[in-house]
């Protein structure tokens, strides 16, 4: 099993290049945006067969074009048709046809110079397929991207060749994808955690020392460290349920309907509009992360409770609260397991799932009645 990680690189683009960039970006998006148009209303979202259909007429109409990105555009077409006809059949879209604002173009290996690159100790610069030909494009590095291509260089990871170049609030970038090989390390230390509304509560045993004579003399090295990661994951549900129930009421008298009623506020253009610039995401996504990092910072053993697939639904089986109700269903279970399993999968550690049935009720050491 290999594991993935995206890094994102601003390019250094001069006026030239940005146009060009653009050019490429406006055909690209227009050839996304037909084809997936087509594939929603035709219900095909077979990449071969969109690809009888539209190669021939894209590169007649974009000659200029590298040929590998017209292709990559009506797969990437594929993709969105595909999952649009999969959320419109779970009820979990209104529109009849998705509405494609941006894309990110791909580039495989022969769109760019990606044997140069990765035959490279220290690369600084790609060359991509423009329209006209290959140009130069010099890279600013950080941190981050040399973490990951030392891997590269000491063969416990490699580079994917598909390079993505999107653009973000006037900047390009190219993300890098890299395949890491899973760590086989030694465990130091036997880990379990369990996940509440506002912290996670971690238990640390050391096997080093526990297992070593130090533990028939001094039996603090017997009990394990026990601490909790604040989250508030709780906290942030109610902060942010506040701030969107005040954004509804402001905007019901805009909204309301002669019989007194007033029209389904959350399904308005103008309150996504200003819900979309709450931060609620990615504060959890920052606090998971944080999470992860923390349990996984040495080699360990991590037992942790099997949550099932949909674990919040069995927990508010009874509660009659709505706030209570809320506050479980924003708590990200499934997301905080899934990071700490990824994490410990790339520095080396085993992570474990046990059932909770009735492990509250029995000592897990004598196996008699709590």
């Amino acid at each position: 099993m290999l594991l993935r990680r995206a890094v994102a690189v601003e390019l250094e683009v001069a006026r030239g290049l940005n146009r060009l960039l653009y050019s490429v970006e406006t055909m690209y998006l227009n050839i996304v945006r037909e084809v997936v148009a087509y594939a929603v209303k035709h219900n095909i979202t077979n990449p071969t067969q969109l690809h009888r259909l539209f190669y021939s007429k894209y590169r007649q109409e974009y000659p200029s074009l590298n040929s590998q990105l017209v292709i990559q555009a009506i797969r990437q077409s594929s993709e969105i048709a595909k999952s649009f006809i999969e959320k419109r059949r779970r009820g979990l879209v209104g529109k009849s046809y998705p509405e494609v604002k941006a894309v990110s173009i791909r580039f495989v290996e022969t769109t760019w110079n990606y044997e140069q690159f990765t035959s490279s100790i220290a690369p600084v610069r790609i060359t991509i397929s423009l329209l006209g030909g290959r140009r130069e494009v010099w890279l600013r590095l950080h941190k981050r991207f040399w973490l990951y291509w030392w891997r590269v260089l000491t063969g416990e990871a490699e580079l994917a060749g598909t390079l993505i170049v999107k653009r973000r609030l006037n900047r390009w970038y190219a993300v890098f994808i890299f395949e890491l090989k899973p760590r086989e390390e030694k465990p130091q230390s036997v880990v379990s955690f369990d996940i509440n509304e506002n912290t996670v509560a971690v238990g640390r045993v050391d096997i080093e020392t526990t297992v070593n004579k130090v533990a028939k003399w001094n039996k603090q090295y017997l009990t394990p460290q026990l601490y909790t990661i604040k989250t508030d994951f709780g906290r942030l549900a109610r902060r942010y349920g506040r701030i969107r129930d005040a954004i509804t009421e402001g905007l019901k008298p805009l909204y309301a309907l002669p019989n007194g009623k007033y029209v389904n506020i959350a399904d308005t253009r103008e309150f996504r509009k200003r819900v979309k610039h709450l931060r609620e995401r990615g504060r959890k996504i920052g606090r998971i992360r944080h999470v992860a990092n923390e349990l996984t910072k040495t080699p360990a053993i991590i037992i942790t409770e099997e949550l099932g697939e949909n674990p919040q639904e069995s927990m508010i089986n009874g509660i009659g609260r709505d706030e209570l109700r809320h506050r479980i269903k924003q708590t990200p279970f499934k997301a905080l397991e899934k990071a700490v399993e990824d994490k410990a999968l790339e520095r080396g550690s085993r992570i474990f799932h046990v059932s909770a049935y009735r492990n509250s009720r029995a000592c897990p050491m004598h196996f008699v009645k709590l």
